[in-house]
Order: C-alpha cells, then sequence, then structure tokens
C-alpha cells in the first residue's frame, strides 16, 4: 500500500469521519502505532546484530582474560559481560568514577583511540597480587605511583594481547597500549557528541568486585562495522585452527589452575550432635587409619594416596588410579 493516499482515499475519509464511523482519535492512534522515536542528539549507528556480534567477540574476551588473571594471580578470578550501550563520548566520560584507572589504546591498522577503563579496586588488587600481598585494595582510592604504573602496564598489555585474540574472527587487529591515565576528564579521544559502543564487564578478583568499561567510538569501528554481523562470525569461526593456534590453547591450557582435594573421610551427624560439638570432641570418619584416601581434581575423584610428611608439610604420595572417576564417553 502506497504511503500516499490517493484522491479517491482521502475523500472515502473524509466521508468516514462526517459520518463518525471513523473518530480523529482512532486516526491519531493509527498514526502514533506507526511513529517511531528518533533522537537526532544522541543516533543509534549500531544495529542489533552488530551488537550481538561484539556481545560474543567480549565474551570470548571474558574467557580468555579469566584464564590468564587466574593463572598470574594465583586466585578465583570472574570476568562476565554485564552490559552493552550506545552513548555519546561525553555520557561515558562523565559515568565513570574519578580518579580511576584509564588506558588509552590504538588497533592497527584501525584509524583512532579506545579505551579500557578499569575501576581502581580491580587495579590495586592486581597490583596487591603481583606485590604478594592478598589482593585487597587501600581504603582510600587514589591514582598510581610510577613503580605501580610500571607494574600494571604489563598486566594491562597482556589485557589487550587477549583483546586481540577476542577480534581475530573479525579483523586482524594488534591492540596497543598508548598512555595510562587517572583523570578522565583529561582525555579527549572524539568529539563530545560522538557516538560509541561501551561494553561493561563485571570483574572479581578473590573478594574485590568492580568494572571494566571498554569504549569503542564509532568512528574507529565504521571500516569493519559491515564485518560486524553473526554471519560473518560464525563463518570465520568454523575455520580450521592452524597449528600456532592450537599451541596457543595447548600453553593456555597448561597454566590453568586445577584444585586437588584430599577427603579423609565422611561421616553424618544429626542436628543435635552437630550443635553439641564442644573444642576437643573428635568426630570418628568411615576410614580407618591405614586406609587410602580419595584424592579429588576438582570435584571428581581420580586418585588414591596415602598421607605422609614432606619436608616440614604434610603430603600425600599417588598410590592408585581411582577408576570409577574416570570419565566415559556414557558422561
Amino acid at each position: 500500500m502506497s504511503d500516499i493516499l490517493s484522491q479517491a482515499e482521502i475523500d472515502a475519509l473524509l466521508a468516514a469521519l462526517a459520518s463518525g464511523q471513523v473518530t480523529p482519535e482512532d486516526v491519531k492512534d493509527d498514526l502514533a502505532s506507526k511513529i517511531r522515536v528518533y533522537d537526532f542528539k544522541r543516533p543509534n549507528k549500531f544495529s542489533k546484530d552488530q551488537i550481538h556480534t561484539l556481545q560474543v567477540i567480549y565474551e570470548n574476551f571474558c574467557r580468555t582474560l579469566t584464564t590468564y588473571l587466574a593463572a598470574n594471580l594465583r586466585t578465583l578470578v570472574q570476568i562476565s559481560v554485564q552490559s552493552l550501550d550506545q552513548l555519546t563520548y561525553e555520557e561515558f566520560i562523565r559515568s565513570i568514577p574519578n580518579p580511576t584507572i584509564v588506558n588509552i589504546f590504538t588497533m592497527p591498522p584501525l584509524n583512532g583511540n579506545g579505551i579500557m577503563e578499569i575501576h581502581p579496586n580491580i587495579a590495586f588488587a592486581v597490583i596487591d597480587r603481583l606485590f604478594g600481598g592478598t589482593g585487597n585494595p587501600p581504603d582510600k582510592i587514589r591514582g598510581l605511583t610510577e613503580i605501580e604504573q610500571s607494574v600494571f602496564q604489563r598486566t594491562t598489555r597482556r589485557m589487550l594481547d587477549s583483546f586481540t585474540e577476542a577480534w581475530d574472527n573479525i579483523a586482524q587487529v594488534k591492540a596497543r597500549l598508548e598512555m595510562i591515565e587517572t583523570n578522565p576528564q583529561f582525555i579527549q579521544i572524539v568529539a563530545p557528541t560522538e557516538m560509541v559502543v561501551v561494553i561493561t564487564l563485571a570483574c572479581k578478583i578473590g573478594d574485590v568486585e568492580g568494572m571494566i568499561n571498554i569504549c569503542l567510538p564509532y568512528i574507529l569501528l565504521e571500516p569493519i562495522i559491515g564485518k560486524l554481523s553473526a554471519h560473518f562470525w560464525f563463518s570465520n569461526a568454523a575455520k580450521e585452527r592452524t597449528a600456532e593456534q592450537l599451541e596457543a590453547l595447548r600453553n593456555r591450557l597448561e597454566r590453568a589452575l586445577v584444585p586437588i582435594t584430599v577427603l579423609l573421610g565422611r561421616t553424618s551427624l544429626s542436628v543435635s550432635e552437630l550443635l553439641d560439638l564442644q573444642l576437643g570432641d573428635v568426630i570418628q570418619l568411615d576410614n580407618r587409619s591405614d586406609s587410602e584416601l580419595e584424592v579429588l581434581i576438582g570435584q571428581r575423584t581420580k586418585y588414591l594416596a596415602r598421607p605422609g610428611i614432606s619436608g616440614s608439610k604434610m603430603g600425600i604420595q599417588i598410590t592408585a588410579t581411582y577408576e570409577k572417576g574416570v570419565e566415559t564417553d556414557d558422561e
């Protein structure tokens, strides 16, 4: 049906209005259902498909970054995509704390800069773990010292390497750190009204929680915007992995931390017995003192072992493989 009414349609509409078959409110409601609100100050330049592809990219980035940080910091790390938003650059700068850790990077061969803003709690937790601490941030947020900035730069560059790997199916880019700033008001990578996409990552290192915000201006991604589609992503992802990629994957898996637990034994107590426990009470387990102990890899029993002493610490000696713990094809 044409958007322009013919003279006969106009006459029919006027006749219907005059006879009361159609009211002006019906016409307004019909027009209102076809009107789509558009903010010229904040135009949406990224389609839903492109936003979905960016989410897939940064979910992969989160998995890679989680593996690296967990192995490097030797603590529990959880990173996930929390949201993706389109907004102006000015709105993004106003939304982040001051001071904070702002990493400005490039993505050659693309022209322009991006921002990876890391909440100070996360940055100081990383630095404290690298210095041999427990990973607790300071009570009062402050800027980085020269030594802290030098140490954190190495971690940031490795994070950007994971950034490069995450984009591999879309474009061959190389994310490079340009500088670290603590006051976001001093940073102007694009015009205040320029549209950007902000990927917010929820990060937890040990007991410390915070956000990582990645800001990518539209003008930075414009040369490859056509590749940000699910079809392009999955067609490239289906390609056979190279020997270098397989070797990198193997090395990453070898650095992954695996929890090992030795089970002394099991028993069951009633609630009343549990409430009556006193200091010095002995709880009898189902294992004999000379029995072999179960060794759990993750949540699965994999080996049997005997307890002992290794140097000044307790240890175990593996005596057998626990056959029931072997994973079968049916599981």
